[in-house]
């Protein structure tokens, strides 16, 4: 009989095994194909590299994305939208900082079908001017709302701080970069940088669809588009933007190493511990202990060409002074002190099951191969993720909180 006295024993077992895509090179790029899935479902991302760090007019890259589906030579954005609705597909195209994606999900009994329509999307769009105009509308709306609140603003500034405010990365698209947008700026960025980077295509498919994709996407080869660095041009710290408000927003931040760094994975779990998890210390203190919050949180943030370390909350306008004087005696003592063995046994847990959380399923799973391939990184990155780990200890944390949790290059933004 099965004793229900006494609890099953407690197995800790970390693993990261990724699916192993094929690789298929159709003229010139590369198609990631996983076929292992069980539901009679798709889904087919189009990369470029075309996002803000290669936009040479502010705002052009977003505009591009988002007028892919608004009409092409032959279909009108309603006619698109209707015909996307009646074979339950759905296409998302978006602009972020270092590529532009287009995905397509869709049926696999349809993919004949929307792979046309998607053909048609990704290299024959109108780019209309009175499409144009009603994205711009709808922009410049929604920027005046999201202006308003506190922690957009606040977002918005720290990175605008720590990079400048013509760096791509520092860069927020205003409304005065929106009007100046033509129809002509988009055509251009379109030409020059919407050829496909990779294409990703998950799904239970068969000989039949992947010839149909290699058909469709039989591009000479990309052209090897590359940037230098923008020069880095900070701005000033502390920033305070007095508003009617109960509460301020408060952001902290600087730059941090990236994920090429022998470092990296030590600041990823020193930062866990400073305020990745409900149980980190800043949750600890800046809301257990001094009830000045109900959350805050740090996060590595990744560029493909630059990393910052940021920290944001929301205070009581009077306790704003408190709160960042407390989130940086936190950010020192880890600099200053070993980390207890009980703390630190918790949070490496913690960590390394929301990874193995993050790859629990096919798509999932088929995100971190795509963020090995974009970001240049090892195939094996994750398992020497989980294997480092497992194996940092305080000494080596106290190191690297000396090394690159120094509040003094800190940038501060509080609004309200």
């Amino acid at each position: 009989m099965l004793d229900r006295s006494s609890p099953p024993a407690f197995l800790q077992h970390f693993s990261f095994e990724l699916l192993q895509p094929e690789i298929i090179n159709l003229s010139g790029v590369n198609l990631i194909y996983h076929p292992k899935v069980n539901q009679e479902v798709f889904k087919l991302e189009v990369v470029y590299k075309a996002g803000k760090w290669f936009e040479p007019k502010f705002g052009v890259a977003h505009f591009t994305a988002s007028m892919l589906d608004k009409g092409t030579r032959l279909k009108s954005s309603k006619q698109i939208a209707e015909l996307l609705d009646y074979y339950g597909a759905q296409i998302e195209a978006t602009s972020g900082y270092d590529f532009a994606t287009v995905t397509l999900y869709g049926l696999k009994k349809y993919f004949k079908e929307i792979i046309a329509i998607f053909y048609e999307i990704v290299t024959e769009p109108s780019f209309q001017g009175e499409e144009l105009q009603l994205q711009k509308d709808i922009f410049i709306q929604n920027l005046k709302i999201n202006n308003e609140k506190n922690s957009f603003l606040a977002s918005k500034l720290i990175r605008k701080n720590i990079f400048g405010y013509f760096h791509p990365y520092g860069h927020s698209t205003e409304t005065e970069d929106v009007v100046k947008l033509t129809i002509d700026d988009l055509q251009s960025y379109f030409i020059s940088s919407f050829t496909p980077h990779e294409i990703f295509l998950i799904g239970n498919l068969d000989d039949e669809h992947l010839k149909l994709i290699s058909q469709c996407f039989k591009f000479s080869s990309h052209p090897n588009i590359e940037k230098e660095n923008t020069q880095i041009v900070s701005g000033q710290t502390p920033q305070y933007i007095k508003r009617e408000s109960i509460q301020s927003t408060l952001r902290l931040g600087k730059l941090t190493i990236n994920r090429n760094h022998e470092d990296y994975f030590s600041v990823l779990l020193l930062n866990h511990i400073l305020g990745g998890y409900f149980g980190s210390r800043l949750m600890k203190n800046i809301r257990e202990k001094k009830g000045l919050t109900y959350g805050i949180y740090s996060s590595i943030v990744l560029f493909k060409n630059e990393s910052i370390l940021s920290i944001g909350a929301d205070v009581g306008k009077e306790k704003s002074n408190l709160a960042l004087s407390e989130i940086k005696h936190e950010m020192n003592f880890l600099a200053d002190e070993p980390i207890p063995d009980e703390e630190l046994h918790l949070a490496k847990n913690h960590l390394l099951g929301n990874l193995q959380l993050e790859a629990a399923n096919p798509f999932a799973s088929f995100e971190k191969v795509k963020n090995i391939r974009l970001n240049n990184l090892e195939v094996d990155y994750y398992t020497r993720l989980v294997i480092a780990i497992n194996n940092i200890d305080s000494i080596k944390l106290k190191d690297a909180a000396i090394k690159y949790l120094n509040t003094e290059n800190l940038f501060e933004v509080v609004v309200g």
